[in-house]
């Protein structure tokens, strides 16, 4: 189906939202307090080091890719990025909105838009066709694949974690199991979940953002053994599989062996 003329900078103007409201989080800080500054409060032992978050500079640069690739004239008739539109419009309103609900405090609304974030890039990341035949071109693979490959992987970390201190926060008890052993335990949900997006999509980039994100743990938490050792893991057991696909299959091949 054709794209709609006004989407394309429709999803620039998204974008420029969540990116203001990002830089205003750090900048102001909204509600006098920043983003780190409020995750520091809870004693969640699946936050990586702060020094790992400026992932999102990485992020929101291939974000910024993607909206100038999509605004393209020769995107204008993309029937993929006719269904991702209003998906990526609500990623965008998701991403800042949560800032905002974070740095109020309003943890249970949080959630929700973490979930709303994550729900829609699972969505546009399955209308993409990452790693399930499309064989993309070398624009395409960068501006349009990776972008969504990085941000989803960042969020499905960002939402255990988010969802952890939000428990920490109500005061769950866990069963009564202890909070490294149950952010150990979330760690190994973690890995299989990539475990099985290696499998089924041999997703490199998704799996990089990861063996980031679990080295980030390891180390903001070298005196925890339980948490350090299963992070130090997780961390080479991907590493395993990123290396696996690579040597099978090349680090853009589709999984049917042609090369993108």
């Amino acid at each position: 189906m054709p794209r709609r003329k006004t989407s394309p900078w429709i999803n620039i103007v998204a974008l420029l939202v969540v990116l203001v409201v990002n830089a205003l989080a750090s900048l102001l800080p909204i509600a006098g307090q920043t983003t780190g500054e409020i995750s520091d409060r809870f004693e969640v032992y699946f936050v990586p080091a702060g020094y790992v978050f400026s992932i999102w500079g990485l992020i929101y640069l291939a974000l910024i890719g993607f909206a100038i690739y999509q605004a393209l004239p020769s995107q204008r008739n993309d029937s993929r990025l006719a269904r991702i539109d209003p998906f990526f419009v609500v990623s965008c309103i998701a991403n800042a909105s949560w800032i905002v609900a974070w740095h109020y405090e309003q943890f249970a609304l949080s959630v929700l838009f973490m979930l709303l974030l994550l729900i829609s890039l699972i969505v546009i990341y399955l209308h993409l066709g990452i790693g399930r035949g499309h064989v993309a071109t070398g624009a395409e693979r960068w501006l349009l694949h990776v972008p969504f490959s990085l941000y989803l992987g960042w969020i499905t970390v960002a939402t255990v974690a988010n969802i952890t201190t939000f428990l920490e926060y109500i005061g769950w008890g866990a069963w009564g199991i202890p909070e490294p052993s149950w952010s150990a335990i979330m760690m190994v949900v973690g890995l299989i979940i990539t475990t099985l997006m290696m499998l089924r999509r041999r997703d490199v980039a998704y799996g990089l953002v990861i063996i980031w994100a679990y080295i980030g743990i390891a180390v903001n938490f070298p005196g925890v053994p339980v948490v350090n050792m299963v992070a130090w893991l997780g961390a080479a057991l991907v590493v395993i599989q990123v290396l696996a696909v690579i040597a099978k299959f090349g680090p853009w091949r589709t999984p049917s062996g042609r090369l993108a």
